[in-house]
């Protein structure tokens, strides 16, 4: 089963290693990372999607808490997440399939970042499902390249991850 974690953490050099080798010494495989400043100065947010079982997952959580630059590390509910995925595709086209590729960016509320003669590239963002469905539809045409961010995660509503951690 995946789960999405957030970790609030400081910004120190080798956090990240650390954070990725607790979870590959458990012989879990990280399925997602993103990792970029917060609202907090000094201090960034990691988000990780790993497929692991419960029980499993409680032991990591509580050793990423004792890792020194680890401020709060707080597992997502996916159904009080807002989650997106934000992808670029490049697809092959010719004078034929041009306007169908079009037609589908449009459908999924994608954009067109870049026109060559024999080739698009796509930028879609969304949830996962909404992304998977474009790639899809875009396979027969032929994908030639992906460049794929990892699950950015936030709660919904006004609770905040950072709340009664740091005052500012």
């Amino acid at each position: 089963m995946s789960h999405v974690l957030s970790l609030l953490v400081e910004d120190k050099p080798g956090l990240l290693t650390r954070v990725a080798g607790l979870f590959a010494r458990r012989g879990f495989n990280i399925e997602s990372l993103a990792v970029g400043k917060s609202e907090i100065p000094g201090l960034s947010r990691i988000t990780v999607v790993v497929d692991v079982e419960e029980l499993p997952l409680e032991q990591v959580t509580k050793q990423l808490n004792k890792l020194i630059n680890v401020i709060k590390v707080v597992e997502l509910d996916q159904s009080q997440t807002v989650e997106r995925e934000h992808m670029l595709i490049k697809v092959r086209v010719d004078a034929s399939t041009r306007s169908q590729i079009l037609e589908a960016a449009t459908l999924f509320r994608a954009r067109v970042v870049d026109v060559a003669a024999d080739a698009l590239v796509i930028e879609v963002t969304g949830n996962t499902a909404k992304v998977e469905a474009l790639l899809r539809v875009l396979e027969p045409y032929g994908i030639r390249e992906i460049a794929q961010s990892g699950l950015l995660a936030i709660g919904r509503g006004s609770k905040s991850i950072t709340e009664r951690v740091y005052k500012n």
